[in-house]
């Protein structure tokens, strides 16, 4: 089945122009599916991780709706069919 990982307009175009992409989990973690999605989409990988491999402060994860940073960060489970967002942080005032 996959997790579907879905992307705003700007980060989209670091993955070839789609919105939506069909990702195999790779083994049930965050930190696997972004392996995952960062080998396939090199560009991509990186604004998401930094070069350490923690998410970028400014880039909000989502998995079926739950933000990451408090369930678990890159340990969180992805089951197969979740829905993974990724969101850069708005800021400005």
């Amino acid at each position: 089945m996959g997790v579907q990982v879905v992307l705003p307009g700007v980060l989209a175009d670091l993955a070839g122009g789609t919105r939506h992409l069909e990702v195999d989990p790779g083994g049930g973690t965050l930190a696997e599916l972004l392996d995952t999605l960062a080998a396939v989409h090199p560009l991509l990988g990186r604004r998401i991780r930094d070069e350490a491999g923690a998410l970028r402060r400014f880039v909000n994860v989502y998995v079926d709706g739950d933000d990451v940073r408090y369930a678990g960060g890159l340990g969180t489970a992805v089951p197969d069919g979740a829905v993974v967002q990724v969101l850069p942080s708005v800021a400005g005032g």
